[in-house]
């Protein structure tokens, strides 16, 4: 597929151009049709919604709010404050899109109450004749203009609700745009050369692009929340990049050592592209874990994220080698191709400092694995104190309208109005049932409306705020004493008791749903690495990078800690959803970071069956490459703080957060040091196991080609046959030392070369050979004379240690 792919180029950019378009056009006629739902069977906010839909079955378009406040010494019932407001209300209700304006002008009984007890602030309900998604961004901001031009000296106006929240949004894909100027720096350090930087960036574009697109058609046929596109295009990004940054590695390389670009292309995708493919079915697998919590908001989370990946990884094995047909050579910068036509194939540069890295957690495992765990654990300390629930207006930045004017309804009105609960009886009299609510400790007023339909609903407006967890204490009160006891069967609603239902539910879910996941790492990796104790080491690592991401989570936005520096608004608790979201894709991420060290560490001790080795080359050969995806998710993820969406600086803080801790302190430290430490039994599997297991190949040579990774070991591009053997030892001078970056080649006895690699930071090398059979090594380093030896390669590993003087190449063994 990778070669028809690159021989029929522009017939794949085609394809994909026209889906693009031709989606974008069907999703911009048809439009979006989000919805939020939030309720949950079985639970008490669901009977109450229930009985809410029998009384109302005709729902009323959004309703939101306008809020004025006079100065000191002044009422709203002045009659130059009313001259003022009037008007404008008037204008409101007049527009077209406006269905109601309820006033506090227009009934002094039924007005009354929409004016505070100090007579300072007022406020009056515009209903539109749709939902707010619906709602024209043009007539929301006339609204808004039209309120606001009433204002003057001694008189403030200020709107809140869901319309108006939209207005305040940032300028739609912002975040991304940010997310991926960021990316294109690093892949240009990366790469140094413009057209390789825009591979990743173009495939991320296309997978995400028609990721959403087909989410906005989904939203007509399925339920699919508001804050599901964003989630997708988080993790889209991410992964798009990421996935495209290890091919386009391992073709430059492939290039680099003197293959040509189609030939180079086919292996990348032969060899990365299987990776990703594995990289995607993790992802996709982990986002599908969610429905274990049977919850129908996250189906549509699952939906949008799943196939902004699935076409994501598609873009990367099927655009991506058309692209690289078309720019052939091109992927190099001009400096690399000059130096390829005038000194000829090279092989790949050894890192220092990802040797030198490496050996150094060789030699101190234990210290360095308790510091890394240190670190986490004290970053996982404000878990203890997570509270799941939900954010509103009142979390918004303090410049925006809809903060202010939740501050001036709390502060005219109390805490609790801006969240009221209903309570919802099908009863005609609740006379009684009205005075046991309102003597009920947390209760600030209460209100029965005439019943309909067979049902009543009552209002209750609690003494704390939606989020405090004073409310929450309430409703359990009204739930498990004061109903009961009036005899009623009742039910309490409304928004807070649904996030607050949607909060308990989780909690009660989410240990099947973190097992669940865990299990199916475990599995995975048992099949690909054959031993039982790399995936417990995983599934471990996971846990402790789950919890101290939570950690700062917490600290952030549960405590407040550095939201003035990030630009977000008032700390609240964590929205019930997101553990859930988060544990999908640090999963997801998290496996592809361990397959794609441990698997260079299986591949090494599979030769050697030493651990110290197989550990050592392992992080060296891929600990920058992780690191530099890493960053690049970070910097996408860090990205979406500008969405203008709480949830989705939530996702995207926790995400950047797990993402470095996971590959800058986990996977080159923590996990290293542990495998050094546990020893060989890393690799123990019982050999009934063993027989039983089936065998998944996943490709695991992916590091070595990297640019920055440090290449060892690495088989000849036209060694077709495999590995039989291999021969391994260390590079020493006369007085002991270990030379660094010595050039080993192995020669067949015709004078083909059939491997060539550089000793490490520690002096160590190995070099395979294809079968058993006489050789000729050759070493040379700065600052010596090259010698050969012949050598007798068996099927076992042979170990030859050289030792390097000036002039002579002795075998010490």
């Amino acid at each position: 597929m990778a070669r028809w792919c690159y021989r029929h180029r522009l017939v794949v950019l085609v394809l994909w151009v026209g889906a693009l378009f031709g989606l974008g056009a069907a999703g911009t006629s048809a439009g979006t049709n989000y919805s939020n739902v939030f309720s949950l069977p079985d639970t008490d906010s669901k009977r109450a919604y229930d009985l809410m839909t029998k009384a109302f079955p005709e729902s009323a378009g959004d309703t939101d709010t306008v809020v004025w406040r006079v100065g000191e010494g002044a009422s709203a019932r002045d009659g130059d404050v009313r001259s003022r407001i009037e008007p404008a209300l008037e204008e409101i209700a007049g527009m077209k899109g406006v269905g109601e304006v309820a006033s506090p002008y227009a009934s002094k009984q039924a007005g009354a109450a929409q004016i505070s007890a100090d007579g300072r602030i007022a406020y009056a309900q515009v209903t539109f004749a749709e939902e707010a998604n619906s709602v024209p961004k043009e007539l929301v901001q006339d609204v808004v203009d039209t309120a606001q031009k009433a204002e003057r000296s001694g008189l403030r106006v200020e709107l809140g609700g869901q319309a108006i929240t939209r207005i305040q949004e940032p300028p739609a894909g912002i975040a991304e745009t940010v997310g991926i100027a960021a990316a294109a720096v690093v892949l240009f350090l990366a790469f140094g050369s413009l057209f390789a930087m825009a591979l990743p960036i173009v495939i991320a574009v296309f997978g995400v692009g028609l990721g959403m697109l087909s989410t906005m058609l989904l939203s007509h046929v399925t339920d699919i929340p508001e804050v599901a596109p964003l989630l997708g295009s988080l993790i889209g990004l991410g992964v798009g990049i990421d996935y495209a940054l290890f091919i386009v590695t391992r073709h430059r390389r492939g290039i680099l050592r003197g293959m040509e670009p189609e030939e180079s292309a086919v292996q990348a995708l032969n060899t990365s592209g299987r990776a990703v493919l594995f990289a995607g079915g993790t992802v996709c697998i982990a986002l599908a874990g969610m429905l274990v919590m049977n919850m129908r908001f996250l189906d549509g989370v699952v939906v949008a994220a799943s196939l902004t990946v699935v076409l994501s990884v598609l873009a990367a094995i099927t655009l991506l080698p058309s692209l690289l047909g078309l720019l052939g050579p091109r992927v190099l910068s001009r400096r690399q191709r000059r130096r390829l036509a005038a000194t000829g194939p090279e092989p790949a540069e050894a890192s220092g400092l990802a040797a030198r890295w490496s050996s150094y957690v060789q030699k101190r495992p234990r210290s360095i694995a308790a510091l890394a765990f240190v670190v986490m654990a004290f970053l996982a300390l404000p878990l203890l104190s997570l509270r799941l629930g939900a954010t509103d207006q009142g979390n918004h930045q303090e410049s925006t309208t809809t903060r202010q004017a939740y501050d001036l309804l709390a502060e005219g009105f109390g805490p609790g109005f801006n969240g009221p609960l209903q309570v919802v009886a099908e009863e005609a009299d609740t006379g009684s049932l009205v005075a046991a609510i309102r003597d009920t400790e947390g209760v600030a007023r209460v209100a029965a409306a005439p019943p309909a339909n067979g049902v009543s609903v009552i209002s209750v407006v609690p003494t704390t705020s939606p989020q405090s967890s004073e409310t929450d204490e309430l409703i359990d009160r009204l739930r498990g004493e004061v109903l009961p006891e009036a005899g009623v069967d009742a039910h309490v609603g409304g928004v807070t008791a649904v996030f607050k239902d949607f909060a308990a539910v989780t909690g009660d879910r989410l240990p099947y749903f973190v097992g669940a996941i865990i299990a199916l790492g475990f599995l995975l990796l048992l099949v690909a690495f054959r031993s039982l104790v790399v995936p417990l080491t995983a599934a471990l690592m996971n846990l402790i990078a789950a919890a101290a991401s939570f950690g700062v989570l917490v600290a952030v936005f549960q405590w407040g800690w550095g939201t003035e520096i990030l630009g977000i608004g008032k700390e609240g608790p964590i929205t019930a959803f997101l553990p859930v979201i988060m544990l999908s894709l640090l999963f997801g991420l998290s496996m592809d970071y361990q397959v794609f060290l441990v698997s260079r560490m299986h591949e090494e001790w599979v030769h050697t069956k030493d651990n110290a080795r197989a550990v050592r080359v392992g992080l060296a050969e891929t600990s920058r490459v992780i690191n530099c995806a890493a960053l690049i998710m970070i910097c996408v993820f860090s990205a979406f703080v500008l969405s203008g969406d709480m949830e989705g600086a939530m996702a995207g803080i926790g995400l950047a957060a797990a993402v470095a801790l996971d590959a800058f302190i986990l996977r080159t430290a923590l996990v290293p040091a542990a495998m050094h430490l546990l020893g060989r039994s890393n690799w123990w599997l019982p050999a009934g196991l063993e027989k039983r297991l089936p065998h998944l190949a996943v490709e695991p040579r992916e590091a070595p080609d990297e640019p920055a990774a440090v290449p060892h070991a690495r088989v000849a591009p036209n060694d077709g046959e495999g590995v039989a053997s291999v021969v391994h030892g260390f590079i020493r001078t006369a007085e002991g030392e270990p030379v660094e970056g010595a050039t080993l080649t192995l020669v067949s006895q015709g004078g083909g070369q059939l491997d060539r690699v550089t000793s490490l930071a520690d002096g160590s090398y190995i070099v395979a050979a294809p079968s058993a059979g006489a050789y000729l090594l050759a070493v040379r380093a700065p600052g010596y004379v090259a010698r050969a030896r012949h050598l007798m390669v068996a099927d076992e590993p042979l170990v030859y240690d050289v030792e390097l003087a000036v002039g002579e190449m002795d075998a010490v063994n």
